[in-house]
């Protein structure tokens, strides 16, 4: 199964995010969350991937 790199930045992020949280750098993980945020969104939108319509 191959994955999007959309999904592969945003789980390491995430990953990262969590450990920034455990030694208590909340700023370091909002803004690792906020890069990958526009990361992920760039890497969607290159590959040309269908959007997804929220109900």
């Amino acid at each position: 199964m191959e994955l999007s790199k959309s999904y592969t930045i945003l789980f390491n992020a995430v990953t990262d995010a969590l450990k920034d949280l455990e030694r208590q750098d909340c700023t370091q993980a909002w803004v690792r969350l906020v890069r990958a945020q526009r990361e992920a969104e760039e890497a969607y939108l290159a590959a040309g991937e269908e959007t997804v319509t929220e109900s």
